[in-house]
């Protein structure tokens, strides 16, 4: 199965078969809204479709149930994700309505809960690579093969806790790192996926030039506008990338918890064992 999580524009499902709605509960309580699942066309591939931010765009960046969301489809079964964001551009040649599959994330957030582990069993996890090398390469090629959209491979996401836009400092001081884009929901998602041993990327369309460009002023109109000019651009790149995904995962996020877990397991409390088994049950 796959996961796809749809970021702002992106509020329909994915054209699927034998559509039914998975009401899942879990331990970090319920996900952004029931989980559509369905068959793709006729791949025989079953995809599972979560919208980040609820049906109706109820949920704030800061207050996403970001671990429901990523536990709900890992209990589904999912091993891949999908995912697209809504971003401003921190680059000139990166202008609205160009999409981007990124490879680095820096995080600015500061109320975000970022890591299922914690009361009694502690995790050190490697995260240079954020997204899943492979998955982020072939998220590029399906855009490059399904669209006419300008479109770019790697670059850095800059997370920032919202919901209020960039300071023209900040958003100064983004550019002048070389850092490419900006958002507000990578963070804890990407951190979460790889914690759950899922492949996880996301094609991001640009919606604004955040405010370091001179007479650039971000408004919710603008985002909203170049949202649904991007929207038909991404459900063709997630198409082309479900369609044409290799069978096999040939990477390491499938086992990226081996050998990371600090405490041994009999020091662990039952609790917290039975709340993470379906992360971490094959190492304790």
């Amino acid at each position: 199965m796959i996961g796809f999580i749809g970021g702002s524009g992106i509020y329909e499902a994915l054209p699927l078969n034998d559509v039914r709605e998975e009401e899942v509960t879990t331990p970090y309580g319920d996900p952004s809204a029931p989980v559509t699942v369905g068959e793709f066309g006729d791949t025989g591939t079953e995809v599972a479709f979560l919208p980040r931010h609820g049906e109706d765009h109820q949920r704030s960046p800061t207050n996403l149930p970001y671990k429901a969301n990523i536990y709900a489809l890992k209990q589904l079964g999912v091993e891949r994700i999908l995912a697209s964001n809504a971003v401003g551009s921190l680059k000139e040649d990166l202008p609205p309505q160009t999409l981007v599959v990124p490879d680095q994330i820096f995080d600015r957030t500061k109320h975000r809960d970022s890591t299922f582990f914690g009361d009694g069993v502690v995790v050190h996890q490697p995260f240079a690579d954020p997204y899943c090398p492979h998955m982020v390469e072939h998220l590029h090629e399906s855009a490059e093969d399904a669209t006419d959209a300008e479109t770019q491979e790697g670059g850095t996401y800059v997370c920032i806790e919202g919901p209020q836009y960039s300071t023209r400092a900040e958003s100064e001081f983004y550019k002048a790192q070389g850092w490419d884009l900006v958002g507000m929901t990578a963070i804890p998602e990407a951190k979460l996926a790889r914690e759950a041993e899922m492949c996880y990327a996301t094609v991001a369309g640009v919606t604004d030039y955040d405010v370091w460009k001179e007479d650039s002023e971000v408004t919710l109109e603008e985002v909203l506008e170049n949202a649904a000019a991007n929207e038909t651009a991404i459900k063709r790149t997630v198409e082309h990338a479900i369609e044409t995904l290799p069978d096999e995962r040939d990477c390491d996020c499938g086992h990226s918890l081996e050998g990371t877990v600090n405490t041994p397991t009999e020091a662990i409390p039952e609790e917290t064992r039975e709340r993470v088994d379906v992360l971490l049950g094959d190492y304790l």
